[in-house]
């Protein structure tokens, strides 16, 4: 135990060094498994660590996930998604607001990146909210809790690879992860009528610019059923049991691949600017999945998993006192981490503890995708706030902060909610798979 205690002060320093998380991973991994074991043994680990993730078939999954997202997000659908929402939702006060919140969730849903959803909308929502008059305060902090939308609403990229690692039925994932998504968008509309009660003057008077006729509603609507289709196609396939995820994550990439095609403005510069980000991304979470996983096996070798459960059992600690310490300690990594390399620094740690003491592996999986989305907008360094920021030309940091304290406050109610009423997350799965 006190050599895992160790590895994670030299983790943490390497990560604060600036030290690539994937290569923080293996240093620490490997090195504290030779020291308690041998180094043959450890060679034969690392081999054995390659060989499972490299044939891995669901593995498959994310990069064709990413792919799909970012086909999506280079193809413009996020402008047809937040004008078909504005014609139907924009005609009350703060109703561009309500609007983005809704885009947000349908082009999250599509793309599975929170940083790429938060940076595209803010592109496409801010400045037709600015020129109606709506205040910076509001706007921006619409679309930068908007965008955590994108990792928790499936497909998410962030349950597959949790999912991946931990081997969890990803298919359940997916399912757990839609009514917390769904309680969050009604969260944040909540939050923008609080904001709108307590100080009117940050939208404009109802119906300001943005009445649209039955018409043109018709219309915009029918320029986004693509999209639907698209992800009707993928989560009806997986959660009616007809695709397994691997094979919804192909189907995806090539309906995107289609979609993107039949767009204006899609050329070869930006299919192959969509395959070079692809494979970046892609590498990047391999590498780190392969590092948390040498990583785990240093930390099983340790037995500090049988020893935090036996002390927390010992100790009389109540379930539900872990379970807050957890989501303190995700709320300030997530701040500083990137929720993908976040997940797969700790699961090693904390997944087997949560199994140990007989918490819905599930279950688990969503409150930690939803406690990263609450890190993602929690300043001073929440990540979310600094990709808007430096996506929206003459916005200020403190206004986005400001206006994003609502939102927060819904993101802290919505982690109670789900940590201890699991059944919130875990009926869907429930239906559709048992």
């Amino acid at each position: 135990m006190t050599a895992a205690i160790i590895s994670f002060v030299v983790l943490f320093a390497l990560v604060g060094a600036r030290v690539p998380i994937a290569l923080a991973l293996i240093v620490t991994g490997i090195g504290g498994y030779a020291l308690i074991v041998n180094w043959p043994a450890t060679l034969g680990m690392v081999t054995t660590v390659l060989w499972d993730f490299s044939f891995a078939y669901t593995l498959s999954a994310i990069p064709l996930f990413v792919l799909m997202g970012n086909l999506v997000a280079r193809s413009g659908i996020a402008d047809d998604l937040f004008s078909a929402a504005q014609a139907y939702l924009g005609g009350r006060r703060g109703g561009l607001a309500v609007a983005t919140v809704v885009s947000c969730a349908g082009f999250g849903a599509i793309c599975g990146s929170s940083a790429a959803t938060a940076a595209t909308m803010a592109k496409v929502a801010i400045p037709p909210m600015r020129k109606l008059g709506y205040h910076d305060r509001l706007s921006a902090a619409t679309v930068a809790a908007g965008g955590t939308l994108g990792i928790l609403i499936p497909p998410s990229i962030l349950l597959l690879t949790y999912g991946v690692f931990t081997q969890t039925h990803i298919g359940k994932l997916f399912a757990a992860g839609l009514v917390p998504g769904l309680v969050g968008v009604a969260g944040y509309i909540i939050a923008i009528r609080w904001s709108l009660w307590r100080r009117p003057e940050l939208a404009p008077p109802p119906g300001a610019g943005t009445e649209e006729s039955a018409r043109v509603k018709a219309g915009r609507l029918l320029r986004i059923w693509p999209v639907l289709a698209l992800f009707g196609l993928v989560m009806g396939g997986i959660y009616g049991g007809v695709m397994t995820s691997t094979e919804a994550s192909g189907v995806g990439a090539f309906g995107a691949f289609i979609l993107a095609l039949s767009r204006r403005g899609f050329s070869l510069r930006a299919l192959y600017a969509v395959l070079i980000d692809s494979g970046r991304l892609s590498a990047v979470i391999f590498a780190i999945i392969l590092g948390a996983a040498c990583y785990a096996e240093f930390l099983n070798q340790s037995g500090i998993h049988r020893a935090l459960t036996a002390t927390i059992t010992g100790a009389g600690i109540p379930p539900y006192a872990v379970i807050l310490m957890i989501i303190g300690i995700y709320i300030l990594l997530g701040c500083v981490l990137d929720s993908v390399a976040l997940v797969l620094l700790t699961i090693p740690l904390f997944f087997p503890v949560i199994v140990g003491l007989g918490y819905d592996p599930v279950w688990f999986g969503v409150l930690l995708v939803i406690v990263t989305e609450l890190g993602l907008i929690t300043p001073p360094i929440g990540v979310n706030l600094f990709v808007l920021q430096a996506s929206t030309p003459g916005l200020n940091l403190r206004t986005i902060i400001l206006g994003i304290v609502p939102f927060i406050a819904v993101d802290i109610v919505r982690v109670l909610v789900i940590a201890f009423i699991p059944a919130l997350s875990l009926w869907l799965p429930g239906v559709l798979f048992n």
